[in-house]
């Protein structure tokens, strides 16, 4: 059997890809997890079950991978948990800035051919390697 670290990532990337295209075909609608999330927030009649269904099948899968892996397969993160809350609550900002996520943009958007994801997932790649680098080499430490 080929290396686990080559077939989760793999299968992981594929079921994206399937979850996505299931969305578009069923629904109509992109896979894009903040647009998906904020539409339960501001909800309007009729499209409440489907972004429930697919916020709760996130969870669900999650919980499930987590509840899958040993012990020694989980990682411990050395950043307290305020400061990843914050990030994400960043995160969540710098996508609605956006106009989009990276599943959105990075998923459906490119796979579309959509210059503006296209332009968009550049822009956060670049964002990711310089915050990357600004975090190992200029502030010191590994994050």
């Amino acid at each position: 059997m080929p290396d686990a670290s080559i077939v989760y990532p793999l299968a992981g990337g594929a079921m994206i890809g399937l979850s996505a295209t299931w969305l578009m075909l069923s629904v109509g609608r992109v896979a894009g997890v903040t647009g998906i999330l904020s539409g339960l927030l501001t909800p309007k009649t009729g499209d409440i079950n489907w972004r429930l269904g697919f916020v709760l099948g996130l969870l669900v899968a999650g919980t499930f991978a987590f509840g899958s892996q040993s012990a020694s397969q989980l990682v411990s993160h050395p950043k307290p948990w305020s400061l990843l809350v914050l990030a994400g609550i960043l995160v969540g900002f710098g996508a609605r800035l956006g106009g989009g996520c990276t599943s959105g943009h990075g998923v459906c958007g490119n796979s579309r051919l959509s210059p503006r994801s296209i332009v968009a997932t550049c822009t956060f790649m670049v964002a990711g390697a310089v915050t990357v680098f600004a975090l190992r080499h200029l502030v010191g430490g590994p994050s």
